[in-house]
């Protein structure tokens, strides 16, 4: 059920997300684990935050993060961070300054365990962050690098986004 209601929040069904997600982390819960929980929370937070539900949003976004620090469990931590980062900026005032914060973070979490693909979905969130902000050279110097690292899966949804993200930089 988390599965399925992350895939649910990943796919733009955010009204089904926060409806399955709740009810596998119960279900999971009930079985004593707490593994893989935080990264489903910070799913379910996403989907609140795209209907509009800010302060579920934040609420469950900082259940996430508090997961992570009661448990040590930080396989998960960059893509939380760039979660919450995205957030911010889906808000009624996005809130710019928080946002950079996550996305550095994030970036900084997934150079030290070397998880290059969230390495990537960092590096494109704080860039098009940047971008935004007219900073498009800044952008480009920083998701080139990471880009330039991956010498296969070209035909992922990740690194298509990357490259027509460094397509818009060069111009």
């Amino acid at each position: 059920m988390m599965h399925r209601g992350a895939i649910q929040a990943l796919t733009g069904k955010a009204s089904d997300a926060i409806v399955m997600i709740p009810s596998g982390i119960a279900a999971w819960q009930s079985s004593g684990s707490i593994v893989f929980v935080p990264w489903y929370v910070a799913h379910m937070a996403r989907a609140h935050a795209e209907l509009g539900r800010f302060d579920e949003a934040r609420r469950h976004m900082a259940e996430a993060l508090a997961a992570i620090e009661k448990t040590g469990e930080t396989w998960c931590e960059s893509d939380v961070h760039r979660i919450a980062g995205e957030i911010a900026l889906l808000g009624p005032e996005p809130d710019l300054s928080k946002a950079e914060m996550h996305f550095n973070r994030a970036l900084a979490i997934a150079r030290e365990q070397q998880a290059k693909s969230w390495e990537l979905r960092a590096a494109m969130s704080l860039a098009r962050l940047l971008r935004d902000q007219g900073k498009g050279q800044t952008a480009r110097q920083l998701l080139t690098p990471v880009y330039d690292w991956f010498t296969e899966g070209f035909n992922t949804r990740d690194l298509k986004e990357a490259k027509a993200l460094l397509g818009d930089l060069a111009r």
